[in-house]
């Protein structure tokens, strides 16, 4: 069966996602919904978009819904994407941290997706740790998909995902092989505990975080809920705490909560002291 609809049914999925998650389906779209969402209407016997936005309006903890907002809102991801954030963190962030003294410090990855990010923020600690040992990390990794969570958890990956930014030489010191896969060391999992959250909802069971890494997340949020996401997790940072976010994402217009850190290697938001 391949989806096809009209721009009235594409529009009420579109209002049903932005409620449901947060995300702001954009107009041009079209080719994702149905590439996503087409096996998946299969096998629940759906012919239709405006059917399944029906289901899913009768039925708000459904079993159908939860695998719709996980199909829309899994994204594909790299070991040390971009490079500079980890850059940043080692030699600023970690740094600023080590010379006040402090020896532990918690890290959020919101949207963690299948833990490319939280593992490469605990490979990065490791390093450091290296030549500051007794500095201790401990990474929050969260994502509102409980499939890709549970596919993070287990931390084993093929060679085709290995190859997407990740070193040789770190896939030496940081893997093992576990059949025709690798698994992330148990020393570099330990640091990360994950759960299941979603951006629009309270933030304040996971406690303070020292910085928090949200990238590449914002763009998929509107205006409103973009300074609501950034109001909390201004409230969830230790004082000075920072905030990396996307290359290409900008907090300029959505909250006056953050001052720019311009780093050897890119660019950090703080917190600004209050």
């Amino acid at each position: 069966m391949s989806v096809s609809f009209s721009p009235d049914e594409y529009k009420k999925f579109q209002i049903f996602l932005e409620k449901a998650c947060g995300i702001v389906l954009g107009e041009n779209k079209h080719y994702l919904v149905s590439s996503r969402l087409n096996r998946l209407m299969a096998e629940n016997n759906i012919p239709s978009l405006q059917g399944l936005v029906d289901t899913l309006n009768k039925s708000i903890n459904s079993a159908l819904r939860t695998k719709v907002i996980e199909a829309m809102t899994t994204n594909e991801t790299l070991w040390f994407r971009d490079t500079y954030p980890f850059k940043v963190l080692s030699q600023t962030i970690f740094e600023e941290y080590k010379e006040q003294r402090k020896s532990s410090i918690r890290i959020w990855s919101a949207a963690c997706s299948s833990g490319q990010e939280p593992y490469s923020i605990s490979m990065t600690a490791d390093e450091f740790a290296k030549q500051s040992p007794g500095f201790k990390v401990d990474v929050i990794a969260t994502d509102i998909s409980q499939a890709i969570l549970n596919e993070a958890k287990q931390a084993k990956y093929d060679a085709l995902a290995l190859a997407r930014g990740l070193s040789e030489e770190r896939k030496r010191q940081y893997f093992s092989p576990v059949g025709d896969q690798w698994q992330v060391n148990a020393n570099i999992r330990s640091r990360i505990n994950f759960r299941e959250v979603n951006l629009l909802q309270s933030y304040t069971s996971m406690g303070k975080f020292d910085a928090i890494f949200c990238r590449n997340v914002l763009i998929y949020f509107s205006a409103e809920s973009k300074k609501d996401i950034l109001d909390r997790m201004a409230s969830s940072l230790n004082p000075r705490g920072f905030l990396m976010l996307g290359a290409s994402e900008s907090i300029t217009q959505y909250s006056d909560r953050f001052e720019m850190v311009r780093a050897s290697t890119g660019v950090v938001y703080r917190l600004k002291a209050t």
